[in-house]
């Protein structure tokens, strides 16, 4: 089936021989979500990791004031809720659906037998987790040392990942999270973009980069 060939195409899963990918294929589940229909939220306990197949996920945390920061938005082949595999503590985020996805779903426990097999599938999670870190990392950085219209110049470019024109994979509100300031000041900083030429709102949610160079001067600012 088509969302279980997903799982040769993951980091995790790519190198394996083919009778262990095709007893993890048995295994595997997959499930639809509606736009905004949570998968699992932070705290609860974990006993599954994910890959999406079709859609866009979105990770997120909140404060206890019930802001939302969204810490990574997954397209297809993306993997989430791995974490738990390796101490069984709770759900460290929410994960909810941005649009009508569909996930391929895999219980711990095979995944566990496998890597007790094949430990050297290990270094490819530290890689994994590696690359998370960084952009943990990366993010924190920007918090620091970078204004509102540094990084939503930055979080646009990464959205538009190299093409001029563009639709908005999220909401305003899930905007604001990734950029992590209030709505009010992103869309100051879009406007401001608008204003200078640097980006024009050709529909709802539908953008135009008119000068790429400016607003990747603007990101480093």
């Amino acid at each position: 089936m088509p969302e279980r060939r997903l799982l040769d195409t993951t980091d995790l899963f790519a190198a394996l021989p083919a009778d262990a990918l095709a007893d993890l294929r048995a295994q595997a589940q997959r499930r639809t979500y509606a736009r905004n229909d949570v998968l699992f939220r932070q705290g609860d306990s974990s006993s599954e990791l994910f890959v999406v197949d079709r859609g866009r996920i979105a990770i997120a945390q909140r404060s206890g004031d019930g802001r939302e920061s969204v810490v990574a938005v997954l397209d297809a082949g993306g993997m989430f809720g791995e974490l738990g595999l390796f101490d069984d503590a709770p759900r460290s985020a929410d994960a909810r659906a941005l649009i009508d996805s569909t996930v391929v779903v895999l219980g711990y426990d095979p995944v566990r037998g496998l890597l007790r097999e094949r430990p050297e599938l290990l270094w490819v999670i530290v890689r994994m987790l590696a690359g998370r870190l960084r952009a943990t990392d990366e993010a924190l950085a920007d918090a620091v040392f970078l204004d509102v219209p540094a990084r939503t110049a930055k979080r646009l470019l990464d959205l538009a990942a190299g093409r001029d024109r563009f639709a908005l994979p999220v909401t305003q509100e899930e905007l604001a999270g990734i950029v992590g300031a209030s709505r009010e000041r992103v869309n100051k900083a879009i406007s401001l973009f608008t204003r200078l030429g640097w980006l024009a709102v050709e529909g709802r949610n539908q953008y135009r980069i008119l000068d790429r160079a400016a607003m990747e001067d603007r990101a480093t600012l």
